[in-house]
């Protein structure tokens, strides 16, 4: 064993030196040694374009895609797992993946795949229905987990799943649900891990993630980098780069500085004011309509916030449209939904709470509001929020104005998905980008029992019932006018304030062929060189 780790060793700490990482740093987290001592052939040698350098603005909270919910993780799982199916390569058209195909029984209750044969896991394990019902089976009851985010959200409707025969599996719904195969593409709950490695650590591979994709891993440097190396066996054309390095660097002028520099090929969380530089600097922008929301929410569970005539008497004292200008400049859509303006659904009618500070000051002194708020915020960027202390000192500044009182709290992102967990706190800052191209997966948030995705904390029946009916009803005019009522409802309660709609930006090397940024927010190595 220590041989093989051995053989390792020392090809990293070329990749190391080559991406500019310390190397003095102790590793904490490694791959599988077998997965890495078949590696180790490719990752010696380097040269420059050997290595794709992406630099993220802050580190993911794990690599089992059972247990994160977040962006960062979401970039580096989708190079290491696959799903049954997956999305094109610049929408969210589906496309089969590990299933070659599949059929839909008429009442919509039954789905069965057939699986593509010969598939390994990078750990030499066959891909087959066992693996997929394994999968599947421990993120529903009685073997899902509390911090399986999204098991609620892709599998919420899940009966149960059989083994047809080796490479047939049938799933079963206890109620249509007309997005489900596009959850199934999603690129959290939905990949397949290695049943072996699942077994091997206990059934978390938060740190030594094992999946069939174009990538393996290699190892996890906290704070610093995470590296995976080609998988040479993958069952499509090998990936064009060797090694990937996901290097993170919070500070959004610092990844620009190090793209500048070369010690990174591509970076995402671009605040406005860095557009100019890297155009400067002879990099390319990568800039197109994001499907995203960012917005502010109350925790609906902490009086006086469970109080919609609080909640609305504070929102009219926020002027969202001039703050969005103020901050993002044309780099971002004002939110007038919580749907991107691109998405079926969306509606111009959708009537949010208008700016009006001297009603807002009234109505606070009607409903005795007296108090300070605390606000929780996130310092890192994110890809629908760049600035989000920036974003919260402006409401800040706006409740001054109407007499409210506002104590900030910052946080970096993990710490930060930590305390919305906990739920202390009056008011947060949160986003989302949209998983799978439909209106559900938006707008089901407030309907979710996790506080990690319903930060809001709302339990309202009446919406649950509206969300549940869309869900059952086919792709359609039909089907967008539920959305658009539900939308209508949620502007009312005034749970969240809808922001902004964030263009997506990225920057990457004039060197870097073949880039792309997905609509999703992923980020798919497999055909980039330089």
């Amino acid at each position: 064993m220590k041989k093989k780790l051995a053989l390792v060793v020392a090809p990293l700490l070329a990749l190391t030196m080559l991406v500019g990482c310390g190397g003095n740093k102790a590793t904490t987290q490694k791959g599988d040694s077998t997965n890495q001592a078949q590696s180790a052939d490719t990752a010696t040698a380097q040269t420059g374009s050997d290595v794709l350098v992406f630099g993220q603005g802050s580190e993911p909270r794990g690599l089992d895609p059972a247990f994160v919910d977040d962006g960062e993780s979401s970039k580096v799982i989708v190079n290491i797992y696959e799903g049954l199916l997956a999305y094109a390569k610049d929408s969210t058209e589906l496309e089969p993946c590990l299933a070659e195909s599949w059929e839909v029984s008429e009442d919509g209750l039954s789905y069965t795949f057939k699986l593509r044969e010969g598939v390994k896991f990078h750990d030499g394990t066959d891909f087959n229905a066992e693996a997929v019902k394994i999968n599947i089976d421990r993120q529903l009851p009685p073997l899902r987990q509390e911090d399986m985010p999204y098991a609620s959200f892709v599998f919420a409707d899940v009966k149960d799943v059989e083994v047809v025969d080796t490479y047939s599996v049938k799933i079963n719904l206890t109620k249509k649900n007309t997005a489900f195969l596009a959850n199934l593409a999603m690129s959290l709950a939905a990949p397949i891990v290695s049943p072996a490695a699942l077994e091997a650590s206990g059934g978390n591979v938060n740190e030594s993630p094992v999946g069939t994709g174009p990538y393996k891993f290699v190892e996890w440097n906290p704070s610093e980098d995470i590296v995976l190396t080609r998988n040479d066996e993958y069952w499509r054309e090998p990936a064009k780069t060797k090694n990937i390095v996901f290097k993170f660097i919070p500070d959004n002028s610092a990844r620009i500085v190090a793209l500048k520099n070369g010690d990174v090929d591509m970076i995402d969380g671009i605040d406005s004011t860095g557009v100019a530089q890297i155009e400067a600097d002879g990099n390319k922008l990568y800039n197109v309509a994001g499907m995203n929301i960012n917005y502010m929410a109350y925790n609906t569970t902490r009086a006086p916030f469970d109080n919609v005539a609080v909640r609305t008497a504070l929102t009219k004292a926020i002027n969202v449209p001039e703050l969005v200008k103020a901050l993002y400049g044309d780099y971002a859509e004002l939110a007038t939904s919580i749907l991107p303006s691109f998405m079926p659904g969306f509606s111009e009618e959708i009537k949010q709470i208008a700016y009006d500070a001297e009603a807002a000051k009234s109505e606070l002194a009607a409903a005795g509001f007296n108090q300070p708020i605390k606000m929780i915020v996130y310092n890192n960027p994110r890809p629908y929020n760049a600035r989000n202390k920036a974003l919260a000192e402006s409401i800040q500044s706006y409740w001054s104005k109407v007499g409210v009182e506002v104590v900030i709290e910052d946080y970096d992102w993990t710490t930060y998905k930590d305390k919305v967990i906990a739920g202390d706190y009056d008011v947060c800052f949160y986003g989302w980008i949209g998983d799978n191209g439909d209106p559900d997966n938006f707008l089901n948030l407030l309907c979710d029992q996790n506080a990690a995705m319903n930060v809001a904390r709302l339990n309202d029946e009446t919406l649950k019932e509206m969300i549940t009916e869309g869900t059952s009803t086919e792709k359609g005019p039909e089907r967008d006018a539920l959305y658009t009522k539900a939308e209508q409802y949620i502007a009312e309660l005034g749970v969240w304030v809808p922001i902004s709609h964030a263009n997506s930006l990225s920057a990457y090397s004039p060197a870097v062929q073949n880039y792309s940024y997905h609509p999703t927010g992923n980020i798919f190595f497999r055909e980039m060189y330089k």
